[in-house]
């Protein structure tokens, strides 16, 4: 298979020259378009998300349909829960309403935990502003009804069209960038499902030991066989 059949662009549009990095996660999701017939989950498939969080998206999507607005859904963490010690970490931190639906995400890109506090920085580290320990934070996890399709596949042309000619070796077609777009046309409610879980990732070497061991906890606690598969 070629990598321009890989890639799966739309009909009048070709892979630049050079280009090896992938088209984003909002173009994954279309890439899954033929085996997806009702509502589903996304998340990053090198993550650990906790049970809990599976359950609520799975109890969301039983019952979901779209009304006048499509009706999706998001696992929001506590940042607190989800930090590393061995580094900086971007976060898209949450504004909720009293409704419990999502209003705004904004992406944090350096967010460091200093003692016991969280603190993020816009200038390089020259001030740093802090983040309370009730701050939500999007780890990808999303529910979505078949209706995502749709404006994904609509939008990836436009996005082709603007960021082919600015940035054609590495731009990418982000998922939370298309969810932000349909609430300020106010297309798309997203219901925020608020996880007490620790989210677990491999954002440095050094976290590697960290995530094993949480993994190890697990199994000897009973909450998942020592063996997934036999």
């Amino acid at each position: 298979m070629s990598i321009r059949s890989f890639f799966k662009l739309p009909d009048g549009f070709e892979v630049p020259d050079g280009r090896v990095k992938p088209w984003g996660t909002g173009h994954a999701i279309l890439c899954c378009e033929e085996v997806i017939d009702g509502p589903f989950a996304v998340i990053n498939a090198d993550d650990y998300y906790g049970k809990s969080a599976f359950q609520s998206v799975f109890n969301f999507l039983s019952q979901v349909q779209d009304k006048n607005k499509y009706q999706f859904s998001m696992v929001g963490y506590k940042l607190y829960n989800t930090l590393t010690e061995n580094g900086h970490v971007a976060r898209g931190v949450c504004t909720v309403s009293e409704r419990g639906l999502l209003t705004d995400i904004c992406e944090r890109t350096r967010i460091e935990k200093h003692g016991e506090k969280a603190e993020f920085t816009e200038d390089d580290g020259a001030t740093w502003t802090g983040l309370s320990e009730d701050t939500l934070v999007s780890m990808n996890l999303w529910g979505f009804t078949r209706s995502i399709l749709t404006e994904l596949k609509e939008r990836f042309p436009v996005f082709l069209n603007k960021e082919l000619k600015e940035n054609p070796l590495k731009c990418e077609y982000f998922l939370p960038f298309v969810v932000d777009e349909l609430l300020k046309e106010e297309k798309a409610e997203v219901t925020v499902l608020k996880s007490t879980d620790r989210w677990y990732g491999v954002t440095y070497q050094e976290d590697k030991k960290t995530v094993v061991d949480a993994i190890a906890g697990f199994k000897a606690a009973g909450l998942y066989p020592e063996k997934l598969w036999d």
